[in-house]
């Protein structure tokens, strides 16, 4: 057949095809994707122009992909509207002109379901392939098949063909270096990416390939739950079950679909890329939004779908503006309206889900001040109250709310049951085996404690605080007041030392450590321990963040309080066996100040081990000087 034109595509530069090949697409395997979505461009664009009355509706629209191993060959076939031969002049050799703009001018009703935004999609084919033909017929009446070709340069072939049906085939020559997508398995994984919700049966000679109807464009009141878990062990398979999902669906002032999940894990979460997939149109588009949501949600899984989104000319990454932030705020307004509803319909169910919901939630409150706003009563802390002495008052209210014996409060109901409004003092525990003894100090006087996580929180209460000017967070570690203590006045012995300051000498001299303060009390209940180490709150956070900084676990302090407790028996008997001393000939101290001074150490180094303050290398010779301390107490009884 004699050539009917040839002539030469008009581009605005020389070097399009390199640059196409290049810098515009990230991946060679994208020119499936986007010729398959302009396979869909033209079955809409038909179905549209049928109602309209200008052209045949197709009986059933289809995209087809054929493979010719021998030919190295890749067909993919539409029954869209197809193409006149002005139109292939229009909108093929005019690069990065695209046919959509011109369409909707024509067809304004559902124009936002069109995804071709860009011209160069078609010609992302030339990354992959040597040679491209062009058949197609259009649906309008009476028009011509005609085929186009094209070897990558600028220069085409325009000829009459042969088609019998309204349509598009694009044909491919591989290159030999990209024969790997003449392997079926190759297209069936790439359309299962990309194309797999689209609207339309994409079949691989004969094979069905994708899914087609994807749930987040159904309406909410169609779904149950086991439709929404079921989708998320699509996407996500052997990842267990979510926590919750929240349903997105917008029109107004964008369209915007899709269903969020919240993971059970939060541990494998990746707060950087994240793994919300992205679809234009029900075409996927990435899987890394981070330009999209907030970074606080990026853990979060499922997938948006909006043509709204500013895509750059590839369709692989986008183009930031004022409606990429628009959307980001839509999305955390929406999780957070989903938060307060499970809080308020079903308490139990969020008390559950805290230790899961709590990293998104406190990190989105400190990174995001509007989201900080929404979701203050959302936060919820451990409380050592127990359920039984919770009033069903304070249940139906949500002062509190109870979950497997566990009880949980806000910030400002706990604010609220204090007696001292003029001194928001917030206590707390971070670890409550590590901090036992302090905090059964508080408890025993009935002071309610919250519980609060190691790592997040060392950022988030100082946060809170920031927040809350006259709140106050301060660990039970941390300082002990007079409510804890028994007053009394003391009595200076014949050297005008009270006990006091006789057991501060003792333990100073025993310890040997300027960088220890040595306080005495006489501390309430007769299970309160023998001595404590106290870490003063601004100090110990300053070592705690450095730790972080370092990764690495916070050890103790250097600069720390050892409290004494005068009113203990292993205490008060270290302070007479001080005061019996008897001198040995030879001998500078006397049996009975050596047995205390090593008395005195060993209460040291067994406070230092209740806040895990021994390293590992004091290990030994703790065991080594207890073992000789037991062993003279046994003889001196004996």
């Amino acid at each position: 057949m004699s050539p009917k034109e040839t002539g030469q595509i008009q581009i605005h530069t020389e070097n399009i095809f390199p640059i196409i090949k290049k810098a515009v697409y990230s991946g060679h395997e994208v020119f499936l994707r986007e010729l398959i979505s302009n396979g869909l461009d033209a079955i809409k664009k038909r179905r549209m122009a049928s109602i309209a009355g200008d052209c045949s509706e197709a009986d059933e629209s289809y995209i087809n992909i054929k493979l010719d191993r021998e030919n190295m060959t890749i067909t993919i076939s539409d029954n869209g509207i197809g193409m006149t031969s002005n139109e292939i002049k229009k909108y093929i050799n005019q690069v990065a002109f695209s046919s959509a703009e011109s369409f909707l001018e024509k067809y304004k009703q559902n124009g936002d379901e069109i995804i071709g935004h860009f011209g160069l999609g078609f010609y992302s084919s030339f990354m992959v392939a040597s040679n491209v033909e062009i058949i197609t017929r259009s649906a309008s009446p009476e028009s011509e098949p005609v085929r186009w070709t094209c070897d990558g340069s600028p220069n085409f072939t325009l000829e009459n063909a042969l088609k019998e049906e309204p349509g598009t085939d694009i044909i491919l020559h591989l290159m030999e270096e990209e024969k790997e997508y003449i392997e079926p398995s190759r297209i069936k994984n790439l359309i299962k990416k990309y194309c797999d919700f689209m609207p339309v049966r994409i079949q691989l000679e004969g094979e069905v390939l994708n899914k087609q109807n994807p749930l987040w464009r159904k309406n909410i009141n169609e779904l149950k739950e086991e439709d929404y878990i079921e989708l998320y062990r699509y996407l996500y398979p052997y990842q267990g079950d979510p926590l919750l999902w929240v349903h997105l669906n917008t029109d107004y002032p964008y369209n915007l679909q899709g269903i969020l999940y919240f993971p059970r894990q939060i541990g494998r979460a990746d707060w950087d890329k994240g793994e919300i997939q992205l679809y234009c149109n029900q075409v996927f588009v990435s899987d890394s939004i981070k330009e999209i949501v907030p970074r606080y949600l990026l853990p979060l899984k499922g997938v948006i779908d909006s043509p709204d989104i500013p895509l750059n000319v590839s369709r692989s990454a986008l183009q930031t503006d004022r409606r990429v932030k628009s959307i980001g705020n839509f999305v955390a307004k929406k999780v957070c309206d989903k938060l307060k509803q499970i809080k308020s319909e079903n308490p139990e169910f969020y008390a559950e889900a805290w230790e899961s919901l709590g990293p998104f939630v406190k990190i989105g409150a400190i990174e995001d001040e509007k989201f900080a706003d929404q979701i203050e009563n959302l936060i919820l802390f451990g409380s050592n109250k127990s359920s039984s002495e919770v009033t069903n008052e304070e249940i139906k209210d949500q002062s509190y709310i109870t979950f497997n014996e566990n009880t949980y409060t806000n910030l400002n109901s706990y604010l609220e049951r204090i007696t001292n409004k003029s001194n928001k003092k917030v206590l707390y525990c971070t670890d409550e085996i590590a901090q036992a003894n302090a905090l059964s100090l508080w408890t025993s006087q009935g002071t309610e404690v919250l519980k609060a996580e190691t790592v997040i929180d060392t950022q988030f209460l100082p946060w809170l605080e920031a927040r809350h000017k006259d709140v106050n967070f301060v660990r039970v570690d941390a300082e002990l007041d007079e409510t804890l203590s028994e007053q009394s006045d003391e009595i200076c012995d014949n050297e005008g030392e009270t006990k006091s300051e006789t057991l501060r000498k003792i333990v100073q001299e025993a310890i040997s450590n300027k960088n220890v303060t040595i306080q005495v009390q006489s501390l309430k209940g007769d299970d309160s321990p023998a001595a404590l180490i106290l870490l003063p709150e601004q100090m110990r956070r300053i070592n705690d963040l450095g730790a972080l900084m370092e990764q690495r676990l916070p050890g103790l302090p250097e600069h720390h309080v050892l409290l004494l407790n005068m009113r203990h028996k292993l205490v008060e008997n270290l302070i007479k066996l001080s005061s019996g001393s008897i001198l040995v000939a030879n001998q500078a101290d006397s049996p009975s100040q050596s047995m205390a001074l090593d008395l005195a150490r060993y209460i040291y180094d067994m406070a230092k081990l209740g806040v895990g303050g021994l390293e590992a290398s004091e290990i030994p010779p703790f065991q080594t000087r207890t073992a000789k301390l037991l062993g003279s107490l046994v003889e001196k009884a004996i």
